[in-house]
């Protein structure tokens, strides 16, 4: 899981493609069952490993209209409740475009990984792994492995011991 050369060129998605997309984004947040919500994520066509745990409410910030954003999940990650992905950040069509750009990026969970509730991600983020984010945390920046980070912004709280 280490390369994305295996992804397609990003492209626009015709509209049956966004109600797709739509539809999976919905059921990843709402569905009961963690292997729907799985799947769901993997028919968006994110990369998402072996054994990997995502909580309800999960809130994923990307376009519908194309594939511009990628969400990659390493095996035995876990997600908990209530988190945020933010794939895509724009203010719309405000005239605040010319102050903030539009960022569209990829977050990456590395193997082992685990999101406390409510933690937020932001875009162009890789969280290390066996690394762990504490709970409500937001996460402006790359996390080291083997790291316990918390805060707003999230910073390194200590080191873990390699398991």
């Amino acid at each position: 899981m280490d390369s994305l050369d295996h992804l397609p060129i990003f492209r626009k998605r015709s509209l049956t493609g966004r109600m797709w997309i739509r539809l999976m984004r919905w059921i990843a947040q709402h569905f009961p069952a963690n292997s729907i919500r799985v799947y769901a994520l993997r028919a968006c066509g994110f990369v998402i490993g072996d054994q990997v745990y995502i909580g309800p409410g999960l809130v994923l910030s990307t376009p519908n209209s194309d594939n511009s954003c990628m969400l990659v999940i390493e095996d035995r990650v876990s997600v908990g409740p209530g988190v945020s992905l933010i794939l895509s950040s724009h203010c719309n069509h405000s005239r605040l475009n010319a102050i903030f750009p539009p960022v569209n990026g990829t977050v990456t969970l590395k193997k082992d990984c685990w999101l406390g509730a409510g933690v937020i991600v932001l875009p162009n983020v890789t969280i290390g792994e066996a690394s762990a984010i504490a709970a409500g945390a937001v996460v402006t920046s790359s996390i080291e492995p083997h790291t316990l980070a918390g805060g707003v912004p999230a910073k390194p709280i200590r080191k873990l011991k390699h398991g």
